[in-house]
């Protein structure tokens, strides 16, 4: 079993999966914490629900993002944690963080990296009319989307499709994927080679 920490800032609805996963015994993990970057996100009262502590880590409890990422990582370096799930996340990770989990902080990102890169790639995905999009789980790093690519999962975007049934089919994908690659990282098949790409070994 491999201990879990996630980070979110809103609605928390891929916590949310993997929560299920988790109860449902499909996943051999536990969530030992989940910060949140806002006092309000629902995805609070989803961990809470389920019996796992939380951080809120609000801009107004901290000076620089240096100084929450220290806190962050003390906290989960306390509870012993295997890897950091970012899960809505809207804000990036620093050095503190990253050097205490080296390729071990995760980001789910709803387009196919690197195209569409930042807060808003399924509007601008949408916008660019692509006929296939998708969803992408990396490692993070010190960049904006970046960093090694553990999984992908394409879409083709149906004609007349309004933005908001995208968004809806999107979040299908990642409610299944991130799970998925839980599960990867708990079977411990994920490795970062030294170019930068991701094996996944097999069963």
């Amino acid at each position: 079993m491999i201990k879990l920490g996630v980070l979110i800032s809103g609605s928390g609805t891929n916590l949310q999966a993997i929560i299920d996963r988790i109860a449902d015994g499909t996943l051999d993990a536990s969530i030992e914490l989940v910060v949140s970057s806002r006092a309000d996100a629902y995805g609070l009262l989803r961990a809470q629900a389920a019996g796992i502590q939380t951080l809120t880590m609000d801009k107004s409890f901290y000076d620089e993002d240096n100084t929450a990422d220290r806190i962050i990582a003390s906290e989960m370096r306390y509870r012993n944690v295997d890897y950091i799930l970012m899960a809505g996340y809207m804000r990036m990770v620093h050095e503190p963080l990253l050097a205490a989990f080296e390729n071990r902080v995760v980001n789910i990102h709803p387009a196919l990296l690197p195209s569409f890169k930042g807060a808003h790639g399924i509007q601008d995905a949408y916008d660019y009319g692509v006929k296939v999009t998708g969803v992408t789980v990396h490692f993070a790093d010190n960049r904006y989307d970046c960093g090694p690519i553990i999984a992908q999962r394409a879409l083709a975007v149906q004609e007349g499709w309004t933005v908001d049934e995208l968004e809806a089919e999107i979040h299908k994908i990642e409610h299944v994927l991130y799970p998925e690659v839980v599960g990867l990282l708990a079977a411990d098949r994920v490795r970062v080679r030294e170019n930068g790409t991701v094996e996944i070994l097999p069963e």
